[in-house]
């Protein structure tokens, strides 16, 4: 059975969504469509691990992908006069667990990613019509948003920004954390009670790269509870990042500038950093004229189902695990396998298919959500005492190469193995890549 499918979100999963879909059959009538009037090819460094490696083998990109990482050495915490307190080494992406180092061996930027993606199912439909595939097509539509979503029991009626009304057999619903076409679908009470903070807030942007930065992600605990990561890698650029780590007096405060503009939120971000130390003077001169900044509360969406009527979620719009779980690109990768494999599966029964990726997402998506005892117990000192007596802990603990239990006390990421099993899905034609 050939669908008429809407994407609403062309960030990681809607292209690899596109491109899955036309493998399976590309008589498909798919539209992706994006809110910004451009792929956005910018965006942080993310990594891949466990279940997305095997997964984006199969899709035939890892090789790809692999042209494109970034060279971060290791990660080294540092005090505020920069002195190294220990250093970490690149975790492997295929260990069996979430990784316990910050650096992945896996490391590349968001855009680059999302351009793999996008270009893979562009060339997908193209090699369709070389082969004489005149049903189907694939398009995508930038500056388009959705404003309202009717459904019956055959389908949905989309009204667009433009004015324009469409139907379509299904839509799905990547339009990340704050989804929403999450609201429109599932009301306003649930897509709000499905986001679960973690009391951290965020601020991310990149700055020109010092030449005597080298590639070693650094991180600084600051007094009041603030964080400052930088990574540089092998790129012109310093990424920098701001984390309000569960500063209970700022929480609302915070929370109230994401409806302000962008300058009124970098000034918010500068009264808070400009005290904090170590480099931050430096990062906050750079941010004065950055056109990149984002902003943003940490938290983890929880829903109870994943898919309304016609409209089903994917990735963050419906299991965002957090970034500080370090699972958020694999969790995406593997939502976008399960949801196109059950479509390829169940053929024209939507309603079984749907039924079937909530049910199978399940075990993936709760061993993703999994923080780590540092995240759930908020390991991050406050006073100046506080962070003096942890860095000398920690450099101690160093110095005797306690390496396993240093990591698990900073608790960036979870120390549980990853143990979901991916299902195979033959329906989905993927012929997979050699090593």
């Amino acid at each position: 059975m050939s669908l008429n499918i809407l994407i609403i979100g062309a960030g990681v999963c809607g292209p690899a969504l596109a491109l899955l879909l036309q493998k399976a059959n590309p008589k498909h009538t798919i539209t992706v469509i994006e809110r910004f009037p451009s792929l956005r090819t910018g965006g942080q460094q993310i990594d891949l691990k466990d279940q997305g490696v095997p997964i984006m083998k199969k899709m035939g990109l890892l090789n790809t992908l692999k042209q494109h990482l970034v060279a971060e050495s290791g990660m080294e915490l540092v005090d505020k006069n920069g002195k190294s307190l220990m250093q970490f080494g690149v975790d492997s992406a295929e260990g069996g667990g979430h990784g316990l180092a910050l650096t992945n061996e896996l490391e590349f930027m968001r855009g680059d990613i999302v351009k793999i993606f996008y270009d893979a199912s562009l060339e997908e439909r193209a090699r369709a019509e070389e082969n004489g595939e005149v049903e189907g097509g694939l398009k995508y539509e930038f500056s388009e948003t959705v404003t309202a979503l009717e459904q019956d029991h055959d389908g949905a009626t989309v009204t667009f920004s433009n004015g324009q009304k469409k139907r379509y057999d299904l839509v799905v619903a990547a339009d990340g954390q704050g989804s929403r076409t999450r609201r429109l679908a599932f009301g306003e009470k649930i897509s709000t009670e499905a986001f679960k903070s973690l009391g951290i807030h965020a601020a991310y942007y990149n700055i020109p790269r010092l030449p005597s930065e080298d590639s070693l992600a650094r991180i600084y605990f600051g007094p009041q509870s603030r964080m400052v990561v930088t990574r540089a890698g092998d790129r012109p650029e310093t990424q920098v990042y701001f984390f309000l780590m569960r500063e209970q007096a700022r929480h609302e405060e915070m929370k109230k500038t994401y409806k302000q503009s962008i300058e009124q939120q970098k000034e918010a971000w500068t009264g808070i950093y400009k005290d904090a130390g170590w480099e931050s003077k430096r990062l906050l001169e750079g941010l004065k004229t950055v056109e990149d900044f984002y902003s943003c509360e940490i938290g983890q969406v929880k829903m109870p189902q994943l898919h309304t009527g016609r409209v089903v979620l994917l990735g963050d719009a419906g299991y965002c695990p957090s970034s500080f779980t370090g699972m958020g690109t694999t969790l995406s990768l593997i939502g976008t396998y399960v949801l196109a494999g059950e479509l390829a599966k169940h053929g024209n029964d939507l309603e079984a298919a749907l039924k079937a990726y909530n049910e199978t997402m399940r075990e993936p998506i709760a061993e993703c959500h999994k923080l780590s005892p540092g995240t759930q117990g908020g390991f991050y000192p406050s006073s100046e005492l506080g962070i003096r007596i942890t860095n000398n802990i920690l450099w101690t603990m160093s110095c005797f190469k306690v390496d396993k239990m240093i990591k698990w006390v900073l608790g960036w990421l979870p120390e549980d193995k990853a143990a979901w099993t991916i299902p195979e899905y033959p329906e989905l034609n993927l012929t997979g890549e050699k090593s």
